[in-house]
């Protein structure tokens, strides 16, 4: 197979978590006969650095002709001025919306070694595995008219929440679907006992369950949501939930895991081209010293070669070959089980993954013959 697959470093420890999944899908491209073709371009603090914008017109470009996306992370404190008209996370909006990316996939799921590494007791993370399904375009964080009001007496500032019909059916079918492929429960979040828009989303959940009755549905509120995340994690199959509760649920959940580093994403539309990007954000207190977690990254670039590129076997050999990884001990500092445990560097977690993948494939080969 030839893709084209863009990739977007950005800021902080994006450039080097960004390096170890590129070469993870160079040593995949080797195995399977695959030919990947490599596109860097700007992003977020370092775009507008260079650039004034968050999201360049060559980046959009660039994107809009791709197979896939690649993305590090974006923002830090250099360009955290809330009074600054122009952030890195526009760029991050920006172009989930020009490629009409509606659907964030982030699937978390607990490995047993590191069931310890969570802040939640062992038993309470044990065995957890949950795709949550965010809606991306709508919501808050796009809703019209949005401004800030300073006057003499009081400031005054206003978002809008909105969601129209056809964008929560999308995102809802698209987390039943999913659900047929793993435990068949679908558990829709929402605020419906006071937002108008959660009353219609579960309307709408309720009416797209009719068409599954093979799979489960449940309707809980954001906030007992929350709860129950910390305390029986294990009830969840797929979660499928608005914009701002995704991305704040999302952020909960990657306490099971014990790490953020450890969670991937996919952000999905009706098209090809997927944004594929670890959870983690540009963690500016780490950049540059070289021991940031790749696996979300590389996680990431496994699902990319899933649902972009439709290379199934591709994808659970990365993602055979973090377990295999995890499971043989090696970790980062953000991994650790105790102080006294050995932490490796970004470089070499990456190199130990890339050697599982050839592993495998030696492995592979021998049984075959």
């Amino acid at each position: 197979m030839k893709a084209t697959i863009v990739l977007l470093p950005g800021d902080g420890i994006g450039p080097e978590v960004v390096h170890e999944a590129r070469t993870v899908l160079d040593v995949v491209a080797a195995r399977f006969g695959h030919q990947f073709t490599f596109t860097e371009h700007l992003i977020g603090g370092v775009a507008i650095d260079r650039t004034c914008t968050a999201l360049p017109t060559p980046t959009l470009a660039a994107a809009t002709a791709a197979d896939a996306v690649l993305l590090g992370a974006v923002g830090g404190p250099k360009w955290d001025d809330p009074k600054a008209r122009v952030r890195p996370e526009q760029g991050l909006l920006g172009i989930r919306k020009a490629l009409g990316l509606y659907a964030n996939l982030r699937p978390v799921r607990v490995h047993p070694a590191l069931a310890g590494v969570s802040p939640l007791k062992p038993e309470r993370v044990q065995n957890v595995d949950v795709l949550f399904v965010r809606e991306l375009t709508g919501g808050l964080y796009f809703g019209w008219p949005k401004f800030r009001e300073d006057g003499s007496l009081h400031r005054r500032a206003v978002d809008t929440l909105e969601y129209r019909e056809d964008e929560i059916h999308r995102i809802v079918a698209l987390a039943f679907k999913l659900a047929r492929g793993r435990k068949k429960r679908v558990t829709s979040v929402d605020k419906a006992n006071v937002l108008e828009s959660s009353r219609l989303w579960r309307e709408i959940a309720t009416e797209i369950a009719a068409g599954y009755a093979d799979v489960t549905l449940e309707h809980q509120l954001v906030d007992s949501c929350a709860m129950r995340l910390l305390t029986h994690a294990r009830s969840f199959d797929v979660v499928v939930t608005e914009n701002m509760f995704g991305d704040i649920l999302t952020d909960e959940a990657a306490a099971l895991a014990g790490s953020l580093g450890l969670i991937p994403s996919a952000s999905l539309g009706s098209g090809r081209c997927g944004l594929y990007e670890p959870i983690h954000g540009s963690a500016p207190d780490i950049a540059g010293k070289g021991i940031a977690n790749p696996i979300g990254t590389i996680l990431s670039a496994a699902l990319l070669l899933r649902h972009s590129l439709g290379l199934h076997d591709e994808a659970d050999v990365v993602e055979r070959a973090v377990d295999d990884v995890i499971a043989g001990g090696a970790r980062t500092a953000d991994m650790l089980n105790a102080p006294t445990d050995k932490a490796l560097s970004t470089a070499e977690l990456g190199t130990l993954v890339r050697t599982a993948i050839v592993d495998d494939g030696y492995r592979h080969a021998t049984a075959a013959s």
